[in-house]
Parts: C-alpha cells; sequence; structure tokens
C-alpha cells in the first residue's frame, strides 16, 4: 500500500474522528499554542455528554476555552502544564487541574508514561512527496508526546508550514486524518503596547548582550522592547524554546547570523514559534530554521553548549535575597515555570552566558512594588536564589551573582522604585539583611 492510500484511507471527519477514537477515563494529549486543532476541540466540546472523565493534558493554548467551561464538569477536565488565560479562571476555581512541571521535562512525562497517552490531537502540514507531514510550528512541546500515544488523531491544514528540523511524522503512523483549511491562530508581537518602561529595561538588558551571543528570545513587552536595541549588534544567534515575528526583522538586518553559535551553527533552534501570519509564511521550508524536541532545546546542558547563552525570563516578584517568583501571586496559581529555570541555569553554565530576570519596578498603577523584602505567603519560587544573576528593571541592573545577601539587599532596593526604596531599606535592617 502507498503512503497515498494510507492517507485516503483514514481520512475522515472531526466528528467521526472522535466518536471513534475517545471514550469515557481517556486521558487526551492536545497540541498547544497557536497550533491547537480546532476542529477537533470543537467536536469534543459537542460530544462531551456521552464522556465521563475524559482528561486533556496540555501547555498554554490559545483559541476557545468551552472545554473548561462550568458545563463540562464529569465530561472533561483539562490537567494544564503550564497555566494559560483562557483556563486560569478554571484552575484557580478548582474546576482544571495544574501540573507543575518544568519545560524540559514537560515531554517526558508523556514519553516515559508518568501521564500514558491514550489519544493524542495533533496538526500538521499536508504531507510531502514522501508521505511526510511536518508538526509545523507546534512541534517540540508536542512530538514526543504523540510518538507516546495508542492513538493519533491529525488535523491536516493547508495554512500549517512545512518546518523544518526533528518536526516530522510519516502518514502510517496517523490513525484518523481530518483535513483542514483555515488560518492558524496568531499571537502579534506587542510593538504598538510598548511603554516606556519596557523601552528603559530592553536598553538596560541590550547593553549586557555581547556580540556573537545566543539568545532566548521569549514572548511579551519585555522581550520585543529589547530587539529595539540589538540593530547594533553583530553576530547573534537563537537557541530558544520559542521566538516570534521579531527574528524576521533581526534576519533581514543582518544582526541575526547564527554565525558564532557553537552549537547548530548557521541555524535559529526552537522547538515552537507563536506569532502572525507572516511569521508561518516565512517559516515555511525555510532552511534556517531547526526546530526539535523540547526535551532537548530546553535541556540546560545543551543550552550551555551554546557560548555567550542570553535568557531573558520575567517574573511577578522579587524578594531581597534574590528569588524569583514566576508561576503565582500568592497561594493563587498564574502560569508556570515554563523554561524559565531551565534557560537560566544553562546560560549560567555557558562559557559568557548572560542568564536575566526582567520585571517592571511596579505594578497596579505604581502601587505596588514587584522587588519585595519577602514573596507573598503561598507564593511559587521558579528560579532560586542559588540560580540567579541578572536582576533587571526601568532603574537599572543588579547583579547578583557571588554577593552576599547585605550586598543583594542593597542592589535590589538600588533598582526598585524611588518610592519604595525608604520602606524596602527598614523591612531589610528589620530582617538583618543589612
Amino acid at each position: 500500500m502507498s503512503w497515498m492510500d494510507a492517507f485516503e484511507g483514514r481520512v475522515t471527519t472531526a466528528e467521526e474522528a472522535i466518536a471513534g477514537a475517545v471514550k469515557s477515563g481517556d486521558r487526551i494529549f492536545l497540541t498547544g499554542n497557536c497550533s491547537v486543532p480546532q476542529r477537533l476541540m470543537k467536536a469534543l466540546v459537542d460530544q462531551a455528554e456521552r464522556l465521563q472523565d475524559v482528561e486533556i493534558c496540555h501547555a498554554l493554548t490559545l483559541g476557545s476555552d468551552d472545554y473548561v467551561a462550568p458545563e463540562m464538569e464529569g465530561h472533561i477536565r483539562a490537567n494544564s502544564l503550564f497555566i494559560g488565560p483562557n483556563v486560569r479562571e478554571a484552575v484557580q476555581e478548582g474546576r482544571a487541574d495544574f501540573t507543575p512541571v518544568l519545560l524540559s521535562e514537560f515531554t517526558l512525562l508523556f514519553k516515559e508514561r508518568v501521564l500514558p497517552v491514550d489519544v493524542a490531537f495533533v496538526h500538521l502540514s499536508r504531507p510531502d512527496e514522501h508521505g511526510f507531514c511536518s508538526y509545523g510550528i507546534e512541534t517540540g512541546l508536542t512530538k514526543s508526546p504523540a510518538e507516546a500515544a495508542e492513538i493519533i488523531i491529525a488535523e491536516v491544514n493547508e495554512n500549517m508550514p512545512r518546518c523544518l528540523g526533528d518536526s516530522f511524522i510519516h502518514v502510517s503512523r496517523l490513525d484518523y486524518i481530518v483535513p483542514v483549511d483555515y488560518p492558524l491562530l496568531e499571537l502579534p508581537m506587542t510593538e504598538g503596547d510598548l511603554s516606556d518602561v519596557h523601552i528603559r529595561i530592553g536598553e538596560y538588558i541590550a547593553e549586557l548582550i555581547p556580540d556573537g551571543a545566543t539568545m532566548q528570545m521569549g514572548l511579551g513587552a519585555i522581550p520585543d522592547a529589547v530587539l529595539k536595541f540589538l540593530h547594533n549588534k553583530r553576530d547573534l544567534g537563537v537557541h530558544t524554546e520559542l521566538f516570534s515575528d521579531s527574528v524576521i526583522d533581526l534576519v533581514e538586518a543582518g544582526v541575526l547570523t547564527n554565525a558564532e553559535k557553537t552549537l547548530h551553527p548557521g541555524k535559529i533552534t526552537a522547538g515552537f514559534m507563536i506569532g502572525s501570519r507572516r511569521l508561518y509564511r516565512w517559516a515555511h521550508d525555510n532552511p534556517l530554521i531547526e526546530l526539535h524536541r523540547t526535551e532537548y532545546v530546553n535541556d540546560p546542558f545543551v543550552i550551555a553548549q551554546n557560548d555567550r547563552q542570553v535568557a531573558i525570563n520575567s517574573a511577578i516578584e522579587v524578594d531581597l535575597t534574590g528569588q524569583v517568583c514566576a508561576d503565582s501571586i500568592g497561594p493563587k496559581l498564574y502560569s508556570g515555570a515554563g523554561g524559565q529555570l531551565d534557560f537560566i541555569y544553562g546560560a549560567s553554565r555557558s562559557a559568557g552566558g548572560v542568564p536575566i530576570i526582567a520585571l517592571p519596578a511596579t505594578v497596579s498603577g505604581k502601587q505596588i512594588s514587584r522587588i519585595v523584602p519577602m514573596l507573598k505567603r503561598g507564593a511559587g519560587v521558579v528560579t532560586t536564589r542559588y540560580h540567579v544573576h541578572y536582576v533587571v528593571t526601568e532603574y537599572g541592573v543588579a547583579d547578583l551573582y557571588g554577593k552576599t545577601i547585605r550586598e543583594r539587599a542593597q542592589a535590589l532596593i538600588g533598582i526598585a522604585a524611588p518610592q519604595f526604596r525608604d520602606e524596602l531599606s527598614q523591612a531589610a535592617r528589620e530582617l538583618h539583611y543589612i
């Protein structure tokens, strides 16, 4: 049987695939980010009444939150391994679960059957002449869990780019194939929303980035602001869990060449991408890009093989000893560790590496300091005081590596908002830090 025959013989509708493959008590792995298979998820929700105790495991998902609606209780329950905005309320109300895990170990939970997968929902490009589909924009978090699943249901989308690297699956591995033709979900850059605070933070961070650096380039206002100040740099490279549209301009400006990378030289190395249609078109069959499994991309000991690896990560608050909370507001679960510790530790082990935690100094209209004497009760520590190096706010850079608690407290007070410095100094004295 040719691969074309295999493909055509497995083509079905989303409704038929869900009816044939998903049963009560199943654990489903759901590919996420901008790659959520929308037809499959709608069909699953539409058939939820016949199902009991179906678990859906995923990281960040964009798009509809119908599968975590209150009426899904008893039928479908999400188990989020990174809490996104669409499931946050359900997690905080106890209607959905959260499993804490480093991104470097996310896929291993499924691969090593800590969380055995009955059915995987994946979203693929159309097959090439050899019968291979690409996982496209979401390769890193999906390939290993899909390979570990008993059944794979694939949406094959004409709009999914064919991304290169370790990103392919043969049609013979697919149990159900649902052809679709709709635009992928998008999450454009924040350029129009950049504040003066983000711009100042971006400028401070750019000063820490040497020529020839390899960068982790995440999402959000701070990474986008950093990019404004990189156009005078030379031969930058990218090794990152994810990237967005910002890389295109740096490549076209001749700044991002990847020429001095010590691992995968000449290539942008990542697990997935989140961005706009412009990014997806640019990534299609682009030999500059290699997507790999997240257990490889985010492995700190792989990251460390890049000389001058820069890691830029954000925080909710940082205490005066250097503890970084990035996943909760007190006990209220907000997001997850993501790749923060993977890249902070990997960059710290890199020759000439630059591990950075960056955050605005205040929140809530400058009424609350994000540099605090102690983390809120119940707050999660994502990057420990033993891993932290640079902390950056709009007021400057605090280098905490190798510093005493006294020196750390003084440095962090120095980059706090001025209206909170006396209060922080008083608290530091009461805690016997200074």
